[in-house]
């Protein structure tokens, strides 16, 4: 199983500058370079502080030119966001300056909040719709001289202008959940990224079934990979641990808020949340982060990322952002990249 680190820029508060959060940021992928993991990936979010990613081909441009053997991966682009021929021209551009180094990870998006502003009237349907018809037009477009008439998006015969490294293209990945995304990633020839957030054991091993029952349905195509996504922090000790669960608490509990779309929004934040708010919600509890996510020392999280191995995940990836502090998060990173990894040979 590969090790990646999923990043973003994120804060709950105005306390520190987007200038800082930035400088963390590239801080967290060069550790994560120099320490030997496979991948970095980082999404697209419009108008949150909570996740701020505007554009990951900009940011995966700027590492290509700060790293040298990592891949670099969109974890995600947003489909209903782009037009085809233009994510494929930015795609295939970051791909020539990252040498041939680029991921592409596709999701219909999560947000409400983004829905309104960006496609007044979309839904996570009409969003799964758009998805399922850009990933074939793209592909067409970077094999040329492809004309497209579908429900959302219609042009004449287009080329990629210019065309990735990585032939034919560079390797597709489909954020999914239900069934049916699984079987039309694997039908389409794409990897998928599952992200179980909170919800523990039963559902890591369920969309583990999907992939699988995916892939009987598709017994012609090559078997594509799989990618596990999960918060984790690796621990100095108990008490670390114990901090950790309430951070990462503190993070899912804003996340939810965001989620739900019902709160306040200025300047990009959210407003904030009472204890008693996040004291009430039981299903995010301190308790369940410890329960459900590999957060521990380095012994316990290397034992949950066996099993999550033994399943069958390729790819495991560390989801960084949980609202602490950077000197927290970097501990983690470099806990795990000393403690965990080299359990895996």
């Amino acid at each position: 199983m590969k090790f990646s680190l999923f990043v973003h820029m994120e804060r709950l508060d105005a306390s520190q500058t987007h200038t800082q959060l930035y400088e963390e940021f590239i801080q967290l992928c060069e550790i994560a370079d120099r320490g030997g993991m496979h991948a970095i990936w980082t999404g697209e979010h419009h108008a949150m502080d909570f996740t701020i990613a505007p554009n990951p081909f900009i940011n995966l441009a700027d590492l290509a030119r700060r790293t040298k053997n990592v891949r670099l991966g969109t974890g995600t682009v947003i489909a209903p966001f782009w037009h085809p021929i233009k994510l494929a021209g930015e795609a295939a551009m970051t791909d020539i300056i990252s040498d041939g180094r680029l991921d592409i990870g596709i999701a219909r998006g999560a947000y409400g909040f983004e829905y309104e502003r960006l496609l007044p009237g979309l839904d996570a349907w009409g969003a799964g719709q758009r998805m399922r018809e850009l990933i074939p037009a793209v592909k067409g477009i970077w094999g040329g001289d492809y004309a497209h008439q579908g429900e959302f998006w219609q042009f004449p015969s287009t080329t990629s202008a210019p065309k990735p490294v990585q032939e034919p293209h560079p390797p597709i990945w489909v954020a999914a959940r239900d069934p049916n995304s699984h079987e039309f990633a694997v039908a389409n020839g794409c990897n998928v990224q599952v992200t179980p957030l909170w919800n523990g054991d039963p559902e890591i091993e369920a969309l583990m079934g999907r992939f699988n029952t995916a892939c009987e349905k598709a017994p012609d195509q090559p078997r594509p990979k799989i990618m596990l996504l999960l918060h984790t922090y690796v621990g100095s000790d108990a008490v670390d641990v114990e901090q950790a669960t309430k951070e990462v608490s503190v993070y899912y509990n804003y996340f939810s808020a965001w989620f739900k779309n019902e709160k306040p929004i200025r300047q990009g934040l959210i407003e904030r949340l009472t204890e008693e708010e996040m004291s009430g919600n039981a299903a995010l509890s301190p308790d369940v982060m410890r329960k459900n996510l590999p957060i521990g020392t380095a012994d316990e999280v290397v034992a949950r990322l066996k099993a999550y191995e033994a399943l069958g995940y390729d790819e495991y990836s560390m989801w960084i952002d949980t609202g602490m502090s950077f000197e927290r998060k970097k501990a983690s990173l470099e806990r795990f990249i000393a403690d965990v990894m080299p359990a895996f040979g």
